[in-house]
């Protein structure tokens, strides 16, 4: 099966195929919730070619052609480090290892971002967009910083916040220790 998945990481109709539907919900009651654009985002602006020189072929396709990765293939899955986890392409902190969960997915799962307060996401590191590319309505997740595609955020996940956020671990930079 992971030889299976591997084989189609290369296929780029990844974000049609089954894989990505086992993440394909609607937003329900948490829709609008969230910052789904800042004027105090400071976006790092550089052309593709640029960004490719940056990352691998793997990260720029999850991250600046919103791609998504096979489930259950992630470096960051099953890690139970004690850290922050950054954004691959600027260096940004996203989510702290306090905050991470396993929900079976098969994507690393947050329930809320770095700096949330209450239900204040202003402070964090990441952008919400409402994504319609699977034909349902989505709230995708960015980066604040330089807009890299991170994943999606759904309203099934532990309380308090009720929220689950699916990020692929090719967006993300783990940082071991105390933050």
């Amino acid at each position: 099966m992971a030889r299976f998945l591997r084989a189609l990481w290369g296929l780029r109709f990844l974000e049609t195929s089954p894989w990505a539907l086992l993440c394909r919900q609607g937003l329900g009651a948490r829709a609008g919730h969230g910052d789904t654009g800042s004027v105090t985002k400071h976006e790092l602006s550089l052309p593709k070619s640029e960004w490719r020189k940056r990352l691998t072929p793997e990260q720029f396709y999850v991250t600046r052609e919103k791609g998504t990765e096979p489930p259950f293939s992630g470096i960051y899955l099953n890690n139970k480090e004690s850290g922050m986890y950054h954004c691959v392409c600027c260096d940004s902190p996203l989510f702290s290892s306090e905050k991470k969960f396993c929900s079976g997915t098969g994507w690393p799962s947050f329930s809320e971002a770095h700096g949330t307060s209450g239900s204040d996401e202003s402070n964090t590191g990441i952008l919400r967009r409402v994504d319609t590319s699977l034909g349902s309505v989505r709230a995708e997740v960015l980066c604040k910083q330089c807009e890299a595609h991170l994943g999606h955020v759904f309203p099934d996940g532990p309380g308090p916040t009720g929220q689950r956020f699916c990020i692929n671990s090719l967006a993300l930079k783990f940082k071991p220790g105390k933050h």
